[in-house]
């Protein structure tokens, strides 16, 4: 979005007497105009990663090698847990892509699942960060059978 500025509005005394509007003291422009923001890959990849794990039907992110490898990372003294797993994003000036893999639970519909993805995470990154989101390709790596444990919780080494 490009702003104009505009001369004489109700709420800018400065005009064209030559006195300078308090908007636009120093440096010109409004204070919001002034300077750029980046967003970090990693910024959209957690903003995406949480939309997609609200989605009903969506039981993990990642694949299995990757679940693994993140439960193991969870349990290093200060790796928490990766909101990330599973979501890749490249961020331009003004648009981002998004890759995302997911496990479905079984039952549900793929398609519905997915198309639920897609729209939530695009509400959510386009909210918080105001980049144009131009794909979210989803990958579905897995289904979580009802029988079928989840990842075993290794026995903490110390007590």
């Amino acid at each position: 979005m490009t702003e104009t500025p505009q001369r004489n509005r109700p709420d800018d005394p400065g005009g064209d007497d030559g006195r300078k509007s308090p908007l636009t003291k120093r440096g010109g422009g409004a204070p919001a105009t002034r300077g750029r923001t980046t967003i970090a890959d990693g910024v959209v990849e957690k903003i995406a990663g949480m939309a997609a794990r609200d989605v009903v039907g969506v039981h993990a992110m990642g694949s299995g090698f990757s679940r693994t490898f993140g439960a193991v990372r969870d349990r290093v003294p200060g790796g928490g847990k990766s909101v990330t797993r599973g979501v890749k994003a490249e961020v331009g000036e003004s648009q981002t892509a998004l890759d995302l893999e997911i496990v479905v639970d079984y039952g549900v519909s793929i398609a519905d699942v997915a198309r639920d993805v897609r729209e939530n995470v695009v509400a959510a990154v386009e909210r918080m960060t105001g980049l144009e989101v131009v794909e979210v390709n989803i990958a579905v790596s897995d289904v979580k059978l009802p029988d079928e444990e989840d990842e075993p919780e290794p026995e903490p080494r110390l007590q």
